[in-house]
């Protein structure tokens, strides 16, 4: 056996929590930012980038952000949140790969949570959700 703490596999679920746990507050907060503080900023980022109704879609998406990440806190359709996540983080590394001047971010913060986000896709919700597998 050449795993170190063989006991600690027993918490393998604990896992999949923490990082469901974490994204979900992550989205929560930057979803309420493009509410707030950052909404200009996101504003200007859309229209530089050709969108026509830019208001809209920065209220839509720091809506969808904050739903998911309520959806990842509480561990319900946890999949579903994961992949929508996949794709907003993947539209928002094209964002910063097109315009990093317009972000408050790296592409590196953005890689992170889409691979946080790719984690929950493949091992679903882990411990304390209600979309637990039987």
């Amino acid at each position: 056996m050449l795993n170190t703490f063989p006991e600690l596999l027993t918490y393998s679920q604990m896992a999949p929590f923490l990082l469901r746990v974490v994204i979900g507050l992550i989205f929560i907060d930057l979803g309420l930012l493009k509410f707030k503080s950052e909404k200009g900023r996101w504003i200007e980022s859309f229209k530089a980038l050709g969108f026509g109704s830019a208001e809209i879609f920065v209220s839509v998406l720091g809506a969808l952000e904050v739903l998911g990440g309520v959806m990842l806190l509480i561990g319900i359709y946890t999949q579903v949140a994961a992949l929508g996540f996949i794709i907003l983080t993947g539209m928002e590394i094209y964002l910063e790969y097109k315009e990093a001047a317009l972000l408050k971010r790296n592409i590196v913060f953005y890689v992170l949570l889409c691979a946080i986000a790719f984690s929950l896709l493949l091992t679903g919700a882990g411990a304390f959700a209600f979309d637990i597998p039987l």
